[in-house]
């Protein structure tokens, strides 16, 4: 189709479906490709971008005084045929088209509307790219062609196939499928598509891909049988396709052919509006599609342009229209081919009344690719318009010039284009981005199967790009037809999300949607087998967590119950023997026993005795630290004490001997005294530095039991604790040592023998203490501990202080200078 002009715009329109390429022998001189099947709306497309252009033309406001020509040509989804056509016209070297009476052959366009397939447009833009064409292809949207390095001069006017992978991802996440088939044509579409989901999809995180498949470029019946079969045997129930309509039908004859039903399809903008797809064959399988499809638009004037072609008036520049009108009314212009009428054809008049006809080129109520055309058109005009618009002196390239029609450069058209901006009269603004595209919105469409047969597709949401929220999908889920019994959108996962109390363990050379669920291990919970907080551990169901139970020697327990009254009672006992010394005081049997010390004696026990509560309730940090150093020291006190009084024994002794009366000197009140406060400080040192350098802290406890905290008390530096209690036992031995060195002194001095029972018994306890504390579990421990202060405690008490309470209270006889002398308890 050629309309001439001061200016001449080419087009490259699929007006043929199928092409004849015969075999390339070069053998002899090739046939030219032959083109069959007619596809309406590609017609429709060329009729629409000659539409834009007259109108462009009786605009007295846009490119005055400037009239837009066109030259379209058909490129039969041929890559040869497309090829072909868009050297011509950017080279005018067509023959046998006459313009007018002085010139012969087709002027060189200033730019191209198209190509609409993305494997056309790759390979003319690598050409045309060179000399800086420009191009603005209405529906090739491959994501490759966004680079700019490679395709200078390729502008789109619909959204790059990146944008239309994610806007399909984001239905399949609101849907909940997370297992989908992917179908593509085998060309750069196709290809660029399937890597651009793939890649999202792991990105996303999203779903996952049960199979890819390539589908043939011919109609290979085996492998469209093989697809078939993979669709059929897979779990996913929805499909995704990339592919263009007629290569589409290829794959639904065989889909018919063995019935595979129970599908959700996801169409691409390629055959979403596909007529040739919604017929009543198909839509058994085909109803209910989500489509994504290009952003509907209004176009004026146009069903009252489209209705006016006629053959009659075309004459020379009529091949396209009459292919059309052929295939509109099946019939035929004189000449007829050959058995045309005689199998019952009619011949074509001319007179047919276009305005009866009931297909897709009369019905502007969806202008969805016919309006990205119409944008493609006015991106060029308004361009032009600009750089004529230009004045000398202030223009945009060397030396401030301006372009001009008589001596235009491509590229200096390109520059113009990059910065074109204008609005439709349907209020879409248009423009491109440093990539050459426009910004990104899609219409999610629906087909809807009605009762009587018929089809319709219907909007039921929008795709768009904000600067806030990136892909928005936003979606009517009321007016979906699905079509399926449940009038419900399937199921389609590989494997379902894990119950609670289970996690997943991915199966093994399968996709990561596909697992197996097990139950979670303790302390985990839910399908990720999240661990529980640290004070929480998994209930026995695994679906949630609890807070754990704690565990440490309470107050409020019977054991901590026991501890504390037996703690006190030693303490009230060591109150009441010291209440009876202090009342009799001066009685023999208390003077005889170095009074001093064993008030100091029974004031250390009072302490030992006190310092187990410290082991009893919640560690808290001053508890912990306080617990042992109280203990070490009210020990350490108790037993120096012990240790100095078996000393003045000994002296005492040694003194009675004729020349012993020296070794009193060294036991006088303030040696003693002075001597228990030295043994001691050196255990108030060890705790000190103990203390400072590791301190011992709270600790939660989970290795005893997975569902229970053991609060207790880290001892912090292990040595320091060791010496601590070694400190303690060198005393105590040192004590036993001397006791039992003396214990068969005459019987004046026979309280050596309890010394040396004392610290047998003292000894016993702490040594049997050692491996009962380590392998104590939790509280248990401390209760060992405890058990160990308060038997020692006991075992002093009673053995240093029993027989002497006996006779304050019960013999009174005995506690008399002459029967204390006579029984040889001596000071």
């Amino acid at each position: 189709m050629h309309k001439t002009g001061d200016v001449v715009l080419g087009g490259l329109f699929q007006v043929h479906f199928f092409s004849s390429v015969p075999d390339l022998s070069f053998t002899s001189q090739p046939q030219q490709p032959t083109c069959h099947g007619v596809y309406v709306l590609g017609f429709k497309l060329a009729q629409t971008m000659a539409f834009a252009i007259d109108e462009i033309n009786r605009n007295s406001n846009l490119l005055p005084n400037v009239t837009l020509g066109y030259t379209l040509y058909d490129n039969c989804l041929e890559l040869g045929i497309g090829f072909r056509g868009a050297l011509s016209l950017a080279s005018g070297q067509e023959d046998q088209i006459v313009v007018d009476d002085t010139c012969v052959g087709n002027p060189p366009v200033v730019g191209i509307v198209g190509d609409p397939s993305s494997t056309i447009s790759i390979a003319i833009s690598n050409v045309l790219g060179l000399y800086r064409v420009p191009m603005v292809s209405y529906y090739a949207t491959c994501s490759c062609l966004s680079d700019r390095q490679k395709y200078p001069s390729l502008f789109r006017t619909i959204p790059s196939d990146t944008f239309q992978v994610r806007a399909m991802i984001q239905i399949l996440k609101h849907f909940g499928w997370t297992w989908a088939g992917l179908l593509v044509s085998n060309n750069d579409y196709g290809l660029h598509a399937a890597r651009s989901f793939q890649s999202e999809l792991s990105v996303s995180g999203e779903g996952c891909l049960a199979y890819t498949e390539v589908l043939p470029w011919d109609k290979d019946t085996d492998e469209l049988r093989r697809i078939v079969d993979v669709m059929k045997t897979s779990t996913a129930r929805v499909v995704i396709v990339f592919e263009d309509p007629s290569r589409m039908m290829h794959l639904m004859d065989e889909v018919v052919r063995q019935n595979v039903t129970g599908l959700q399809w996801i169409a691409s903008e390629a055959w979403t509006e596909s007529a040739v797809l919604q017929t009543p064959h198909f839509m058994p399988y085909l109803g209910g599609t989500l489509g994504i499809t290009i952003r509907r638009g209004e176009i004026p004037g146009l069903r009252e342009f489209l209705l006016q072609i006629h053959p009659d008036l075309h004459h020379n520049t009529s091949y396209g229209i009459s292919l059309f009108w052929e295939f509109t009314f099946q019939c035929r212009f004189a000449p007829a081919p050959a058995g045309w009428l005689e199998g019952g054809g009619a011949l074509c008049t001319g007179q047919e009344d276009l305005g009866n006809v009931d297909n897709e080129y009369l019905d502007i109520s969806n202008l969805r690719p016919e309006y990205n055309v119409y944008k493609a058109v006015y991106a060029l005009a308004y361009s032009l318009d600009d750089m004529l618009r230009c004045k000398p002196g202030r223009g945009p390239f060397s030396g401030k010039s301006c372009a001009s029609l008589q001596s235009l450069e491509p590229w200096q058209l390109v520059y113009y284009m990059e910065r074109v901006n204008f609005t439709t009269p349907f209020g879409d603004q248009v423009s491109f981005d440093e990539n050459g595209d426009v910004v990104p919105i899609y219409d999610v469409t629906n087909v809807l199967w009605l009762p009587d047969g018929s089809t319709k597709i219907q909007k039921v949401g929008e795709v768009k790009r904000t600067a806030l929220k990136g892909e928005e999908l936003i979606l009517d889920e009321g007016k979906i037809f699905w079509n399926f019994e449940s009038k419900q959108p399937p199921r389609s996962v590989c494997s379902e999300s894990c119950p609670p109390g289970t996690h997943m363990v991915r199966r093994k050379r399968e996709p990561e949607c596909c697992f197996d669920c097990i139950p979670c291990s303790e302390g985990k919970i839910t399908n990720k087998s999240s661990s529980c907080p640290e004070d929480f551990w998994s209930n026995p169901q695994r679906d949630h967590c609890v807070l754990r139970k704690t565990e440490f020697l309470s107050y409020h327990d019977p054991l901590g119950i026991c501890l504390t009254a037996i703690s006190l009672l030693g303490t009230f006992i060591c109150a009441v023997v010291l209440g009876i010394f202090i009342c009799h005081r001066r009685t023999p049997i208390v003077r005889a026993n170095n009074s001093e010390l064993s008030f100091q004696l029974l004031m250390s026990l009072k302490l030992c005795f006190l310092c187990s509560l410290l082991f009893i309730g919640r560690p808290r940090m001053w508890t912990c630290q306080m617990r042992h150093a109280a203990f070490g020291i009210s020990f350490v006190l108790c037993v120096s004490c012990i240790l100095v009084k078996t000393m003045v024994v000994l002296a005492v002794f040694k003194a009675s001997k004729p020349g012993g009366g020296a070794s009193l000197k060294w036991f006088g009140a303030m040696q003693q005294r002075g001597t228990v406060l030295f043994l001691t400080s050196i255990q108030a040192a060890i705790c000190t530095t103990w203390l400072v350098s590791s301190s011992p802290t709270p600790h939660k406890n989970t290795q005893y039991h997975n569902d229970k905290i053991v609060y207790e008390c880290s001892v912090g530096s292990t040595v320091g604790f060791a010496v601590l209690l070694g400190y303690i036992g060198i005393l105590a031995f040192l004590s036993f040592l001397i006791a039992f060195l003396v214990r068969n002194l005459p019987d004046s001095f026979n309280e050596a023998k309890l010394i040396t029972f004392s610290m047998l018994i003292f000894c016993a306890v702490w040594v049997a203490f050692v491996p009962a504390y380590i392998s104590s579990p939790g509280k248990l421990a401390d209760a060992v501990e405890v058990f160990a202060i308060l038997a020692s405690s006991f075992g002093l008490l009673i053995t240093l202080f029993g027989p002497k309470c006996y006779i304050i209270l019960l013999r009174p006889e005995m506690n008399t200078k002459k029967a204390v002398m006579g029984r040889g308890i001596v000071s």
